[in-house]
């Protein structure tokens, strides 16, 4: 009997066909590794500064 025409799961079909170059646990993206926040903030003061200017 041929069980592979009976209709049965086949595993392994959708894992990705590539890796990501930012994938979690990588090198570029460790997963110890934080985001600086206070480069943003700042950015967001002057451009509220802007803001209230205008």
């Amino acid at each position: 009997m041929d069980y592979s025409k009976k209709g049965g799961p086949r595993m392994g079909r959708n894992s990705p066909r590539h890796a990501e170059h930012n994938a979690k646990g990588s090198q570029k993206n460790p997963y110890d590794k934080r985001d600086d926040k206070s480069a943003l903030l700042g950015r967001m003061k002057v451009a509220a500064e802007k803001a209230k200017e205008s």
